[in-house]
């Protein structure tokens, strides 16, 4: 039996070690455009000069041997034959599987704004190499401008800050961080960014980038018309998953990125996969439980991802712990919203016919365990009759005789 496995980031590689856990002799190869296992939720750790490439690492240096794993380091993927069971190299070579594991990833999209694909003062957040080209650009820039206030949008403003570079910061929706936190958790860290010397523009895009003589972006052009002086632009408002390869190959792809079920599986019954190619949870607990479950389907072992709550995020910027979990800003109406403000602590619960469907905790997180229980668990709420946030582990775990816990709703 071969695995070949195409992508070395989260979920690639908590896929082989899984893989190599239930089959020990099996061979299982990875391919990958990068050259070293690096967490890319941190990268701006690396680019604020906190971390060494050897700190960003999340394996053992001797992660290939350890594992028995054949890795074709910067190499990519071109085509796909899933009938010759196949994958196509850049240079035409190709590698056969039995099964095969797609954790490609995604990449930074340039949005359609005038000039801007032309400019070459202009880069994404999303590797190794981009990091170099910003810290080069850091050293020289006075006016640098970060397209995008999400999660990897505030990860290159807070590498920024690092280096003693206040980027401006612009945001197409209403406030940062819109789809972790509602306004009031987003208020939290905009004032915080605001006094650090952090410009930042909501409810705007770019419209034009003005370019120099020699293609640099020089000006933005905002769609309200102000114009933002700017000398280096990055771009981290959005992704596309890296399934170009699969052009022609049979294997079936949605608007968002690969298409897989619960087990990983894909419209081939021999590849799956995991992470970022799909498109539809682009967090780092999501690819590494995606990356196990798809690795222990492809060794025979049956199981499936739908126990797991994907649209979860931890953060903390600038002091400021925050977890947000599931769907924070519901429709007016539609759900039942609860709120505690506390001094220096936000809490939000929101919950529909009993069933706790998103939370906002912001400044104290000692609530964060019992309400991850809450959620597994699919607990009633309406059955513990104290306000939501009084709940504790007691009103739904309790001691037998033989002191074994047990749990009841």
């Amino acid at each position: 039996m071969r695995y070949v496995i195409l992508g070395s980031s989260a979920a690639g590689v908590h896929g082989a070690m899984e893989l190599r856990r239930l089959d020990k002799e099996s061979e299982i190869w990875m391919i990958s455009r990068d050259t070293e296992i690096y967490s890319r939720c941190i990268l701006h750790h690396y680019l604020g000069g906190e971390r060494s490439m050897e700190q960003l690492s999340f394996v053992e240096r001797d992660f290939a041997d350890r594992y028995k794993i054949q890795w074709m380091k910067g190499r990519t993927c071109a085509a796909l034959h899933p009938g010759q069971r196949q994958v196509e190299l850049e240079d035409g070579e190709r590698v056969s599987y039995d099964k095969l594991l797609i954790a490609t990833g995604s990449h930074t999209y340039i949005p359609p704004v005038k000039n801007l694909k032309e400019a070459s003062n202009v880069c994404g957040f999303r590797n190794i190499e981009d990091m170099e080209v910003l810290r080069e650009a850091a050293g020289k820039g006075k006016h640098m401008v970060v397209m995008g206030a999400g999660l990897v949008g505030l990860d290159c403003v807070t590498g920024l800050l690092r280096l003693g570079v206040k980027a401006s910061l612009v945001e197409s929706a209403g406030w940062l961080l819109s789809r972790q936190l509602d306004k009031r958790g987003a208020r939290s860290y905009e004032e915080a960014f605001a006094r650090e010397g952090i410009a930042q523009y909501y409810g705007v895009g770019i419209e034009e980038a003005v370019l120099d003589a020699k293609g640099q972006i020089q000006e933005l052009v905002l769609t309200d018309k102000r114009r933002l002086p700017c000398d280096f632009l990055v771009v981290t408002a959005g992704v596309r998953p890296n399934v170009e390869f699969l052009e022609g190959s049979g294997i079936q792809v949605g608007k968002q990125g690969l298409l897989y079920d619960a087990s990983g599986k894909t419209s081939d019954d021999r590849v799956y996969g995991a992470g970022d190619v799909s498109g539809a949870s682009p967090i780092w607990p999501a690819a590494v439980k995606e990356g196990i479950v798809a690795a222990a389907n492809m060794a025979g072992e049956k199981r499936r991802m739908e126990d797991f709550f994907a649209s979860k995020a931890t953060m903390n910027f600038l002091g400021i712990p925050t977890m947000s979990l599931g769907e924070v800003n519901p429709e007016e109406g539609s759900c039942q919203v609860e709120i505690r403000e506390e001094k220096n602590a936000y809490k939000k619960i929101v919950h529909q016919n009993g069933r706790i469907t998103g939370a906002v905790l912001q400044g104290d997180l000692a609530y964060s365990g019992i309400l991850q229980q809450l959620i597994a668990r699919r607990i009633d709420i309406t059955k513990v009759k104290k306000p939501v946030f009084d709940i504790d582990y007691s009103d739904f775990f309790h001691m037998k005789e033989n002191f074994e816990y047990t749990y009841e709703d």
